[in-house]
């Protein structure tokens, strides 16, 4: 009964209220998420006498931690929408075929990720700027998340049709219970243990593990408006092939987060060394605080903004896309005024280092110069998706990353005599730049596509 008043509301009821019920769990489910990684990097921050060089080799794993992310919300964000749009039209069948074969393609992804990855690994984190300091903590940390990262893709991957249906707080239990974990084991396992880095991939891969086991049980119990069924799971072209092609943008966000972070840490220890690159590790994480919470919000508003563009209410459409992007904006904007107030502040929560502590304060002010443009540009790029908008999507998620900031961040240095301030510089210089391109580009279209209709996609 529950599970048919959420779908009731979400073509009837205030979107205001749906919208909070829905986001908020989802936000929270968001930043409890970036726990599994900015705990360990507190940790391991603080571990006594290698700290800082532990925590730069940690960092320069993460490109392929987010290649990872990468592959499982191609399925989730792809396949989300479209499960929603059918659930819009009252065709449960399909979002359940939809889902299921998300799920086979996650485990092909998984098989496929964990061989080539536990084979490449030394040699990328060598690519990616590890030294001969940071580079065994790097390889350390890697070969225990590498080979656990099954339950990564499950998690990330799966969450999203949980979500799509309405159960917002199941969603943000995943993430809670593994959460909690990890923030339990981390302190055994590097401290008390003895274990370092290896003790904080340890922790995440089994807190993970503990969500994807939350998951694939509700989605297969009593509660599920959407089951996971075994004569789901054969592999159809015509029906995850659009899913693919819608999360392709999706992917290509985060992919390139990846090369962006390959970019951002070469020139960085070419102009800068290892205390540009632990800065960076730094900044990073700072930075998710701010852009994760906006997918969060996003999160809350696809299913309604999908759900209502199946059913042909395209008033409640506008509604809930007006909504999303003013608490973007609000929420992106306040983040920004704070990085600005007390970065130093923001930094030593990761090391103690004194030294890194100072330089990560004043290359965080320029990285983060332009942040507040984010709510801008993830708002639409996001209701692109909630809307089938596969091409577009795709093209705004390339604009940020692959046409303007990695071009930036080797150009800039080449024209201003402080190279590493030039690097930290890209970053809010392609910020502005996207944000206005991509607000414009919806609002320009978003009435045409409302005309047209879901039958269009």
């Amino acid at each position: 009964m529950a599970a048919q008043n959420t779908q009731r509301d979400m073509g009837s009821g205030s979107v205001g209220r749906l919208m909070a019920g829905l986001a908020v769990p989802a936000v929270a489910a968001q930043v409890i998420n970036l726990l599994y990684n900015i705990v360990d990097r507190i940790y391991i921050g603080h571990i006594p006498g290698v700290g800082a060089a532990a925590l730069t080799g940690v960092g320069l794993f993460t490109p392929i931690l987010m290649f990872i992310t990468a592959f499982a919300m191609m399925a989730g964000s792809g396949g989300a929408p479209r499960a929603a749009i059918a659930m819009g039209r009252g065709d449960t069948a399909a979002a359940e075929k939809i889902m299921g074969n998300c799920f086979t393609v996650l485990l092909g992804f998984a098989a496929v990720l964990t061989v080539g990855f536990t084979l490449a690994a030394p040699t990328l984190l060598r690519l990616f700027g590890a030294s001969d300091v940071t580079l065994p903590y790097a390889v350390a940390y890697s070969r225990i998340y590498i080979l656990g990262c099954v339950t990564v893709l499950l998690v990330m991957g799966m969450n999203p049709f949980i979500t799509t249906q309405g159960f917002a707080r199941v969603s943000m239990m995943t993430t809670a219970i593994g959460a909690v974990l990890n923030i339990v084991l981390d302190p055994i396992f590097i401290f008390v243990l003895g274990l370092g880095v290896e003790g904080a991939a340890l922790a995440t891969v089994l807190s993970q593990a503990v969500g994807a086991v939350w998951i694939l049980r509700f989605l297969t119990g009593p509660k599920t408006l959407l089951r996971l069924r075994a004569g789901s799971l054969r592999l159809v072209g015509r029906v995850i092939g659009p899913c693919l092609a819608l999360g392709v943008s999706t992917f290509v966000m985060l992919s390139t987060e990846s090369f962006l972070s390959i970019s951002f840490n070469a020139s960085l220890a070419r102009y800068g060394g290892d205390i540009a690159v632990g800065a960076m590790t730094v900044i990073t994480s700072a930075s998710q605080l701010g852009t994760m919470p906006l997918q969060g919000i996003c999160q809350g508003g696809q299913p309604i903004i999908s759900y209502n563009f199946g059913a042909g209410k395209p008033e409640r459409v506008k509604k809930a896309f007006r909504l999303q992007f003013g608490v973007c904006v609000g929420y992106i904007t306040l983040f920004w005024a704070v990085m600005m107030a007390v970065p130093g502040a923001v930094a030593a929560l990761f090391t103690s280092d004194a030294e890194l502590v100072r330089y990560t304060a004043w290359a965080m002010r320029i990285y983060m110069a332009g942040i507040f443009s984010t709510g801008f540009q993830i708002s639409c790029q996001q209701s692109f998706m909630a809307l089938g908008q596969a091409k577009i999507s795709l093209l705004m998620a390339c604009l940020r990353k692959l046409v303007l900031l990695i071009p930036l961040i080797f150009l800039l240095p080449l024209f201003l005599p402080d190279k590493v301030f030039a690097v930290f510089l890209a970053e809010p210089v392609s910020d502005i730049l996207a944000a206005a391109v991509t607000t414009t580009a919806f609002l320009t279209r978003f009435d045409k596509i409302l005309q047209r209709g879901a039958a269009a996609v």
